[in-house]
């Protein structure tokens, strides 16, 4: 991964990086991460799509994490009240880093950020080996939504 970083104001910086925008008094406005947003290992991680493929291969093989370092990952927890819930506000199943809920009775683990101008979502089908990546810089779009529509033209119904 060559094109991914941490990015730390004043100390390095995001070579050709694209910017969000959001819709506002009639027309689109360049927008940047809040402050609060870019904090490192949240939005202050800057990738590229051909680095996210890579670190999804890395995830599927197994050379990144051992299976048995990534089953914490992807076995859900309890939690409390059903604090965990997805966008839509249905309650979540959630293992370390991941939301587990399956789509349409297929297993999927996968997650979802937001911040001023941006979307993204990272949908995994493990079973069928799919990994659909949706990154978008405007404000207006469900990245989960085209990922899973997407996803109806390779999966099919649950057998």
């Amino acid at each position: 991964m060559t094109k991914t970083l941490a990015f730390e104001r004043d100390k390095n910086e995001v070579p050709n990086r694209a910017y969000g925008h959001t819709f506002e008094q009639g027309g689109w406005h360049e927008r940047d991460q809040s402050s609060t947003s870019a904090v490192l290992g949240d939005g202050g991680v800057y990738s590229s799509l051909d680095d996210l493929v890579k670190w999804d291969h890395a995830l599927e093989h197994h050379t990144l994490l051992t299976e048995a370092e990534m089953k914490p990952a992807i076995t859900p927890v309890k939690v409390p009240d059903d604090s965990v819930r997805e966008p839509d506000g249905t309650p979540a199943e959630y293992g370390f880093g991941w939301f587990l809920n399956s789509y349409k009775g297929h297993p999927r683990m996968w997650h979802y950020g937001e911040t001023v101008g941006f979307r993204t979502t990272i949908q995994r089908f493990t079973n069928h080996k799919i990994t659909i990546i949706v990154l978008c810089n405007r404000a207006d779009v469900t990245p989960a939504n085209l990922a899973l529509k997407v996803a109806d033209l390779f999966i099919g119904p649950q057998h």
